[in-house]
């Protein structure tokens, strides 16, 4: 039987570390199963990430805990920060990008665009730059990425737009690897939805390429 590493569970949450290429929110077949099978209490999804991205992620329990950290991740309270390897480096050290993002549900991909209408959201996100790698194929840049809202593919999209695709990701512009994309959900932090206390966990990406190429991270 596959199993999840599991960080920290009592009764009300689960935080967990992803393996990418499982789907974080089916019930059969997917992370929730998983969970569920070594809990043995049925789990909510509160949040996802790509099924080619892995990292750590919080399911609810109970109902009641799904209530409250759906809740903070609407209100801006749930803290997400990823690690992203990308081709090509920013010019700025640290910054802010903000667009208007579309979905095509029916071709499951975002796209940027100029202005809002109806199904436009806004995205906004924080980055920073960690370490940059030279290769035969160009510079790769590990970047910290904090998520102020939380769109359909919005760090994969967004440094895309700006001819920075992520390493690996051959949709939207970067070129598919066997490793996957190189996008890892690094850190999460949130209210315990009982206790009220500020709770923080994190994980390391794998120790493969193209992550390996920037030392101990």
């Amino acid at each position: 039987m596959v199993f999840t590493e599991i960080l920290y569970s009592d009764g009300d949450i689960a935080v967990c570390v992803k393996p990418a290429g499982l789907v974080s929110e089916a019930a059969e077949g997917g992370l929730p199963a998983l969970i569920e099978a070594q809990t043995g209490k049925n789990a909510y999804t509160v949040h996802s990430l790509d099924a080619g991205v892995g990292g750590v992620m919080v399911y609810a329990l109970n109902a009641r805990a799904a209530a409250a950290l759906s809740e903070q991740i609407r209100d801006g309270a749930f803290g997400k920060t990823y690690l992203a390897v990308l081709r090509g480096t920013p010019a700025e050290p640290c910054g802010t990008f903000t667009d208007f993002l579309y979905h095509d549900r029916k071709i499951n991909k975002s796209f940027v665009v100029e202005k809002s209408r109806k199904g436009v959201k806004e995205a906004v996100l924080d980055y920073r730059l960690l370490a940059c790698a030279e290769t035969e194929a160009g510079a790769l840049t590990l970047t910290e990425i904090r998520l102020r809202t939380g769109r359909t593919h919005q760090i994969r999209v967004q440094f895309a737009s700006r001819r920075m695709p992520l390493y690996g990701d051959g949709k939207y512009g970067g070129r598919s690897e066997k490793t996957g994309i190189a996008l890892f959900s690094h850190k999460i932090s949130f209210l315990h939805p009982e206790s009220g206390k500020r709770m923080e966990f994190s994980a390391n990406p794998p120790n493969t390429v193209p992550w390996t190429l920037f030392g101990q991270i």
